[in-house]
């Protein structure tokens, strides 16, 4: 194999942050706080599906005592189904271009996807210059816990 990637400048420190923030093996919050606190981060964005509003206030009043938060959800930008879709639906589409541009305004530093949608998180990380994690994946059918869908054969004992 040829020689791996080399890690530089802003790179190499997320990198470094990130190592740090795993080391504590605590709870994900925990390593989200630890990562922005080592990468100097102050303000922490959160791009939540509109169905899990109150778990985003949670993050944020969570990490609100040492971080600045925004919460945007989303509808935001109100966008009409039919506008997106080109035909007669009705009610609201979800902006998740319009999320990244809400708290790239706002000032972002570090974002946090919550719940959004499959393609609609694959926008937001496409379209967010800043560095995003997710913190819940959308699951439905197991209240948002993806991994209970596979099929892990359970240790042995030896």
């Amino acid at each position: 194999m040829e020689e791996t990637a080399k890690y530089v400048g802003e790179d190499l420190e997320l990198m470094q942050a990130a190592k740090d923030a795993t080391i504590a093996h605590g709870e994900k919050l925990e390593e989200i706080r630890l990562f922005a606190r080592n990468a100097g981060i102050r303000k922490i964005g959160i791009a939540h599906c509109a169905a899990l509003v109150r778990e985003a206030a949670v993050i944020a009043e969570r990490l609100g005592d040492e971080f600045e938060t925004f919460a945007v959800g989303c509808k935001v930008s109100k966008i009409p189904l039919a506008t997106i879709l080109g035909d007669d639906s009705q009610g609201l589409a979800c902006n998740p271009i319009g999320q990244v541009q809400e708290l790239e305004h706002w000032g972002s530093e570090f974002n946090i996807v919550v719940g959004l949608c499959l393609g609609h998180d694959m926008l937001f990380y496409k379209y967010s210059k800043v560095p995003t994690t997710t913190l819940i994946v959308k699951d439905r059918a197991h209240k948002h816990n993806p991994m209970a869908s596979l099929v892990v054969p359970a240790a042995t004992e030896q």
